[in-house]
């Protein structure tokens, strides 16, 4: 068991290194497993599965460590020719993953998250029920994220007109029943408590500069020194009676706030999460694999 879980690490961490790349979505890859999670589970199915589709939730993104930074991090509207470089990550992530034992777990979520009940997804404009499970939910899930994460050049939506658009747009770019399933999830404020975070009771923090943007790790001590994904400001962490703050050191470190950083406190988290459902006599992920 012990070899399995070193193996389901080993995709986590491939995943956050990417995220580090990414200045403006600090948390993003965390809120989209968890918000898959909730669809998954509200779906009652088996929890291997929901973890199997939580953990893809996660790896999502992997392909863009593939996209050229001026194109990752371009503040502002893409390009045509820069949008069809974004297209090429679902395949890059599958490339990345082809030879990792535990590749089948994650490549529908990888390769398939943007395709798109109508066909105009990408890369291969599956339609309807042609997209595996996972991929419908991880693509709900995104979009959501998408919508509601603050970046330095727009404020994230409120959550009810992020909603609104995803009924607006079921059937056409969302599955319909799944989609419909998630607004009232986010309709009774089950997803609340990932919404606008980064870890387990973890809110994003406010830089001066570029809004709240700033992931900080649960590990992170009192008196670290963080530094914004997107400007690179310096800051002081003050923890108090659980609560986060940051001040400004007016230092500025471009290498520092970029640094590929895998947070092992947090993996080792979500690993425990499957240990103590195993405990409950509810079967993981590692049980389906591993026995």
């Amino acid at each position: 068991m012990q070899a399995s879980r070193e193996l389901l690490k080993t995709l986590y961490t491939m995943a956050m290194l990417v995220e580090a790349r990414d200045a403006y979505t600090g948390g993003h890859l965390w809120r989209v497993s968890r918000y898959s999670h909730l669809l998954a589970s509200d779906l009652q199915l088996p929890q291997a599965e929901v973890e199997r589709i939580a953990l893809g939730g996660f790896l999502h993104d992997l392909g863009k460590v593939g996209v050229p930074d001026a194109v990752l991090n371009k503040a502002g509207k893409l390009s045509d020719e820069e949008y069809e470089v974004i297209k090429t990550h679902p395949h890059v992530g599958a490339e990345l993953l082809k030879d990792h034992p535990l590749a089948e777990l994650v490549i529908d979520a990888v390769l398939r998250h943007h395709e798109t009940p109508d066909g105009n997804g990408y890369p291969d404009r599956l339609s309807g029920k042609a997209i595996p499970l996972a991929a419908r939910i991880v693509g709900i899930a995104d979009a959501f994220d998408a919508m509601t994460s603050t970046r330095p050049y727009r404020q994230g939506m409120p959550a009810p007109q992020a909603l609104a658009i995803l009924r607006d747009n079921l059937g056409r770019q969302f599955d319909a029943e799944l989609g419909e399933r998630f607004i009232l999830l986010g309709e009774a404020g089950r997803l609340d408590h990932v919404l606008g975070h980064s870890e387990p009771g973890v809110p994003m923090q406010r830089c001066a500069a570029c809004g709240p943007i700033i992931a900080v790790p649960a590990a992170a001590a009192d008196g670290d020194e963080l530094f914004c994904p997107a400007c690179a400001g310096g800051y002081r962490l003050s923890r108090r009676d659980d609560a986060l703050a940051l001040t400004p050191t007016g230092a500025n470190d471009p290498v520092r706030a970029r640094r590929p950083r895998a947070d092992s406190a947090l993996i080792d988290r979500l690993l425990a999460d499957s240990g103590r459902l195993r405990a409950r006599g509810k079967p993981g992920l590692l049980d389906l694999l591993f026995g």
